[in-house]
């Protein structure tokens, strides 16, 4: 992910087998990385029982907050993809039956969202 795209709030693609890794201390047993995207410091990973979002804080990033998300607290979810003069595409996530969505990503050109869907739709369907 490039600098650039960081800055504006894109998210890019991080190797599932490197977040297995790294965070296998959040893993629970039998659960392994799908997805994983990284938005500057924030990490999003994709798990087969769950979201967890990762949210660095402070200054040196070493304060962290991780949000575990059930699939089945999913109520729905949409995505929108990007054109030729916007080049960004975001994901819109709703929890149980909020009224507006809790989570929105942006996602740099780099991130197929198709299969981003297709991984929130296998679990939350």
């Amino acid at each position: 992910m490039g600098l650039f795209s960081g800055l504006l709030g894109n998210a890019g693609v991080v190797e599932p087998e490197e977040l297995n890794e790294k965070y296998s201390n959040l893993l629970c047993d039998n659960e392994s990385v799908e997805l994983g995207f990284k938005l500057i410091r924030d990490l999003f990973i994709f798990t087969n029982k769950r979201l967890i979002l990762i949210n660095k804080q402070g200054v040196t990033g070493k304060k962290r907050e991780y949000l575990s998300i059930g699939y089945k607290s999913i109520s729905r979810f949409s995505i929108e993809t990007s054109g030729h003069f916007d080049l960004d595409a975001e994901l819109k996530i709703w929890i149980s039956s909020e009224d507006e969505p809790s989570i929105v990503k942006k996602f740099n050109s780099s991130v197929n969202i198709y299969d981003l869907q297709k991984v929130l739709a296998q679990h939350v369907l």
